[in-house]
């Protein structure tokens, strides 16, 4: 048997999977990360628990599949991107908590960075919009806020990294500070025709390039981990952030192939090949994972809340014990009632970029239930998404290709029926889900294996990919276009009533 061990080391969750080579799960282990929120707005990890949880998991997953690190042909690593840690070389320590993707608190140096004119070039060069979303700001806030920390960085004695390049260096034994081209492009600090840092966007955030990880293909050498950690060294073959991960885990290597991941957030990319296009209905352009030296881009829409709502429901408005309790609670009315849920806890993403948005539930009545507010939380889900499909359908038609025909899903939530026949409907399109559905970890998988030479070409990765089940559209398009005319409507009350 030939084994591959992917690490998954996202947002609410770390987990480590165990695939054989033709993408059938062998084990899996799994533990919660916990969020810390010292400020409205603020969202940090603990760097040191991300290490800590992800090398149990690992450690748990080969335990389970009766495995030991002589079993493993190659380590994949696909990761929550944008979050950012900084650490010291000298020492291996983190200056301070890792600043999570959603964390809000640099909206002011964005809008600084707007209004000195900087939106074209970094979009020009980067692919991105100016958004605390991304790494360059949260780089600049920590090394403004914490003591001793320019200094320290002007010396060179600091590193960053998103949790890829963390993990990386903690593997290998603080030998390699290196990350992918895909995750990368998530920091806003990268040129996405080069594949290098740019020197203005460093400038202009006072980042030194010494932090900066080397860049590298997404299937290359990243280095061994410590004998340590597995028994005896394995290479680190793949590393891709998480959604472009799951754009390759799901066989999506040709431009206008689409994916949709829900998890935390929910994030739609569409392969654009080896173009570059420049998205002109409020997408962004990134990086995506690059089995050899040659780039490839895709177009992205990220919603910031997702899976996240159910969350909210289950520990803000305990509504439920546990999440699996979201399904009959939804099923138990025929509908919302009427009620719209904007989920905007942290600003609005794509395609809206309202940061200061904030959510609001719409329509309630006398007769509203807490099923009929969970129902309407779920589908908030779906409209998100389709708004994401829609400015990518206009984006890729404009730069000559065609409109999305089906639709690709994974993620936690893509198990939910309910959701997933919603999604269906508003969009007008299949809704493909595969068999696999830890697409995530695969693409990590994938790509180790290409670089294991377990794998010859991406058609033979295609041919692994296999259908659990289609969701075919039943709603009249008038009815669904009804429905996103609701949801829109709701949006621009959410946005205004910030103003």
């Amino acid at each position: 048997m030939t084994y591959l061990l992917a690490l998954d080391q996202g947002t609410s969750s770390t987990r480590s999977i165990l695939f054989q080579q033709d993408g059938t799960v062998v084990s899996m282990a799994q533990t919660e990360l916990k969020q810390y929120y010292p400020k409205p707005g603020w969202v940090e990890h603990d760097p040191m628990e991300i290490w800590s949880s992800q090398l149990v998991t690992a450690r748990q997953a080969l335990r389970e599949a009766g495995l030991t690190g002589k079993d493993v042909v190659s380590i994949g690593i696909t990761n929550q991107r944008e979050t950012v840690v900084v650490w010291n070389k000298l020492t291996g320590e983190p200056i301070g908590r890792a600043l999570v993707w959603q964390d809000r608190r640099t909206e002011p140096e964005c809008a600084g960075l707007r209004s000195q004119g900087l939106s074209d070039l970094v979009q020009r060069r980067t692919g991105l919009r100016i958004d605390a979303y991304f790494s360059a700001t949260k780089i600049a806030w920590l090394l403004r806020h914490v003591p001793g920390a320019k200094a320290a960085a002007g010396r060179g004695d600091l590193a960053f990294g998103t949790v890829d390049s963390w993990l990386i260096w903690q593997l290998t034994g603080g030998k390699v500070h290196a990350t992918d081209v895909s995750n990368a492009s998530r920091t806003m600090l990268l040129n996405i025709h080069t594949n290098s840092w740019d020197p203005d966007l460093l400038a202009a955030l006072d980042v030194p390039l010494a932090m900066m990880p080397r860049v590298q293909p997404s299937c290359s050498n990243f280095g061994q981990t410590d004998s340590k950690h597995f028994g005896e060294p394995i290479v680190i073959g793949g590393v891709a952030g998480d959604q472009q991960s799951a754009l390759f885990g799901q066989a999506c290597f040709n431009a206008g192939q689409a994916k949709n991941t829900y998890g935390t957030g929910c994030f739609m990319l569409m392969h654009t090949g080896t173009q570059c296009h420049t998205s002109q209905n409020n997408l962004i352009t990134t990086s995506a994972a690059q089995p050899d030296s040659k780039p490839t881009y895709a177009f992205e829409g990220s919603v910031f809340i997702g899976g996240a709502v159910v969350q909210w429901l289950r520990d803000g408005l305990q509504a439920i014990q546990s999440s699996a309790e979201i399904q009959p609670l939804c099923e138990s009315v025929p509908d919302t009632g009427g009620v719209i849920f904007v989920p905007a806890f942290t600003g609005l993403g794509a395609p809206y970029w309202q940061p200061n948005a904030r959510g609001a539930i719409l329509g309630l009545t006398r007769g509203s239930t807490t099923a009929h507010i969970a129902r309407a939380a779920v589908e908030s889900i779906a409209y998100q998404s389709v708004a994401l499909l829609l400015a990518m359908s206009r984006d890729a038609v404009q730069s000559g290709g065609l409109p999305v025909k089906e639709l690709r899903v994974d993620g936690g939530a893509c198990v939910n029926n309910l959701l997933m026949q919603f999604q269906a409907d508003l969009l007008g399109i299949p809704v493909v889900r595969p068999k696999v559905i830890e697409t995530t970890a695969l693409g990590a998988a994938y790509l180790a294996g290409i670089h294991a030479g377990i794998y010859s070409n991406l058609n033979e990765l295609a041919s692994l990919w296999q259908v659990d089940r289609v969701f075919e559209p039943k709603m009249a398009p008038a009815q669904a276009q009804e429905k996103m005319a609701a949801w829109e409507h709701a949006v621009q009350q959410c946005a205004l009533g910030m103003n």
